[in-house]
């Protein structure tokens, strides 16, 4: 009898710890909003006089020129109307992020609509078809694609249904649940740590920093194929180990219980790469084209760019023949799934309302002045990326983060005679790194639980290639700093 009433209350405990989970994104940062309306009380007020940078086409503070001024501390009233204020600011009418999460709702209905007419898949699965026999090559080509995909448009939550498609095709091949999780999420993963325009990332911290995200491509340029080429090594000898001996799998203690349920699973109906998802792919590759070509050459912004890739995803609905009910809903859906992107930018950007309407980001920033005085440009740029890591952690959202760091970051880079592009640049390498193992991505747990990889297995199967990108990100971001 004891023994009956003792399990209920163990049940219950166990239940209730195993609810306590860290809290989302959406919340960390409206709780950030509050302690820095809090700090409005204590930091005292002050600002830097500011001069026209015509590099920039915008004022920027004047080191030196730092002076207290009229304390405006926040109350809970500012601090409700943050996030508010962090899309359009109801005070002086001015847009905040509207423009971007504009930008944010209309790809990913774009993304939504290439989604639906498995396009992407058909590609892939075509390509692992003419590897048969010769299915390591399969690593190195699905890494480049998923790469392609980060750096493109920041891969991340799309990238789940793959796992399910090649965690079968690789243990068929004689690899191991790893070596797929790794394909896909290192592939992703790295593009993202180097990412070029993608917009989630770069295009807005670029935007927050003040600079044309084309600044300092070619550095991150750089980093993406250095990380690619060092990823698919990587991978690619565990895997040959593992093809060798099974037994050298780090889940090798899985290996009769993955055969059973995957390869049980396994469906050998493969998806047709009809001329119609040739027409998609290249449909979505040539919009990120002129994207590009836009913005670097025209000077488009949010509202052009957005335009353009609904404009795309119109096309592609002609283009597949969708019916008018079928393409409304999956934009509407796709839309919907990166509407957590799009609140996140208005509550962070909420944080630098509350900063700037408390008087406390010139203060803030005199603080890091005097830190960083006398610091050498590559000692700056290194300090300035172990911040990001730290941030990550606090903030697994990219684009969150962007928003919430970049305007406190980039301004120290003009006291510190370093580009603020070389800033954008530390903190997506940075936040790259970080999401390739924190345990707030879904990403991650996604990936890794649809492979039946464990977190503390990955963690130790990954941290040696965590070390080498930390390094070699350090390395590139000193040689810009260099330059």
């Amino acid at each position: 009898m004891s023994t009956e009433t003792v399990k209920p209350d163990n049940k219950e405990n166990k239940g209730f710890f195993s609810r306590l989970k860290f809290p989302s994104a959406h919340t960390i940062l409206f709780l950030l909003i509050i302690i820095i309306a809090a700090l409005t009380w204590i930091i005292p007020a002050g600002q830097y006089d500011r001069q026209m940078n015509d590099a920039l086409g915008k004022e920027v503070p004047v080191t030196g020129t730092y002076h207290h001024v009229e304390a405006n501390p926040q109350t809970w009233v500012d601090v409700l109307f943050a996030p508010i204020d962090g899309f359009y600011n109801h005070e002086t009418n001015e847009a905040g992020a509207i423009d971007v999460c504009l930008f944010i709702l209309v790809i990913g209905g774009f993304l939504g609509v290439v989604n639906k007419t498995n396009a992407i898949d058909a590609g892939i699965e075509r390509v692992i078809g003419r590897l048969k026999g010769r299915e390591e090559l399969m690593i190195p080509i699905l890494m480049a694609l998923f790469a392609a995909g980060g750096t493109i448009y920041g891969m991340a939550e799309e990238s789940l249904p793959f796992y399910s498609i090649l965690v079968p095709i690789m243990i068929a091949a004689r690899f191991d649940p790893v070596v797929a999780v790794a394909t896909v999420l290192l592939g992703a993963g790295i593009g993202t740590l180097g990412s070029t325009i993608n917009p989630f990332a770069t295009v807005i911290a670029a935007n927050a920093a003040g600079i044309p995200f084309s600044d300092g491509i070619a550095l991150r340029l750089a980093i993406l194929v250095i990380g690619w080429v060092i990823c698919v090594a990587y991978v690619m000898r565990y895997a040959k180990k593992v093809r060798a001996d099974k037994t050298q799998s780090i889940v090798y203690d899985q290996y009769e219980a993955n055969q059973a349920h995957f390869l049980s699973q396994r469906s050998d109906i493969a998806l047709e790469f009809t001329k119609t998802r040739k027409a998609v792919l290249w449909i979505f590759l040539i919009s990120f084209a002129i994207m590009i070509y836009g913005v670097s050459v025209n000077g488009w912004w949010m509202a052009e760019i957005s335009a353009m890739f609904l404009a795309s995803s119109i096309v592609i609905c002609f283009v597949a023949r969708m019916s008018e009910e079928e393409f409304t809903g999956t934009f509407i859906d796709g839309a919907r799934d990166l509407l957590g992107v799009a609140l996140i930018i208005g509550i962070a950007r909420g944080i630098v309302v509350i900063m700037d309407k408390g008087m406390i980001t010139d203060s803030i920033l005199n603080a890091a002045e005097q830190a960083v005085t006398g610091l050498s440009s590559v000692v700056f740029i290194n300090v300035m990326y172990w911040i990001e890591i730290a941030l990550s952690f606090l903030v697994p959202s990219s684009s969150g983060l962007a928003v919430l760091s970049m305007p406190i970051m980039a301004p120290l880079a003009d006291f510190a005679g370093v580009g603020r592009d070389l800033v954008v640049t530390a903190y997506q390498s940075a936040s790259g790194l970080v999401n390739l193992m924190t345990p707030t991505s879904a990403v991650v747990m996604g990936g890794l639980a649809i492979g039946h990889v464990s977190y503390i297995r990955w963690i130790k199967w990954v941290a040696p290639l965590l070390a080498v990108l930390a390094i070699i990100s350090m390395i590139m971001l000193s040689i810009g700093a260099l330059i």
